[in-house]
């Protein structure tokens, strides 16, 4: 009797923690993305509940609301609507997920966003973060090199 009280709240217990594990178990997460908040924030929706997602390895403009709404406008063509899909780095400071983030597109293929938008010269990369083999430096580098978005201007020196 004792052994049949104990399988039925192991099985009870692993049932539960089971149906938690889609969300938490596994470091990827297909979704919808219904908002941009910013070049750096999305809201993705995953059928049961949505994350706010910011995207790391990238720091936006600040001080230039000009070329925030460009690089938020940038985001919400690249997403917005559409599927994506999050690859989790670390939780942040208020919860929200901290991940690369990926376009799902049949058309335009797969493309990780932050490197777009490195790419795009939108953005700046945060040097604490570069991703595999350096390829957040590289591609700032690429758009610097190429003189576009942030580095369209000459810089001060």
């Amino acid at each position: 009797m004792h052994t049949k009280w104990a399988i039925g709240t192991l099985l009870g217990l692993l049932s539960a923690i089971a149906s938690f594990a889609p969300a938490f178990a596994a470091d990827s997460l297909y979704g919808r993305i219904t908002a941009v908040r910013s070049a750096d924030v999305v809201v993705l929706n995953y059928g049961k509940g949505e994350y706010v997602v910011r995207i790391v390895g990238i720091v936006p403009p600040s001080g230039a609301p000009a070329r925030a709404r460009e690089a938020r406008q940038f985001v919400s063509n690249l997403l917005l609507g559409k599927n994506a899909r999050m690859r989790l780095e670390r939780r942040g400071p208020n919860n929200e997920m901290v991940a690369r983030l990926y376009t799902d597109d049949p058309v335009n293929g797969i493309k990780d966003v932050g490197l777009e938008l490195l790419k795009a010269g939108l953005v700046r990369h945060e040097p604490t973060y570069d991703g595999k083999y350096g390829e957040m430096a590289a591609a700032e580098n690429e758009a610097r090199t190429a003189r576009r978005g942030l580095w369209a201007a000459p810089q001060p020196r």
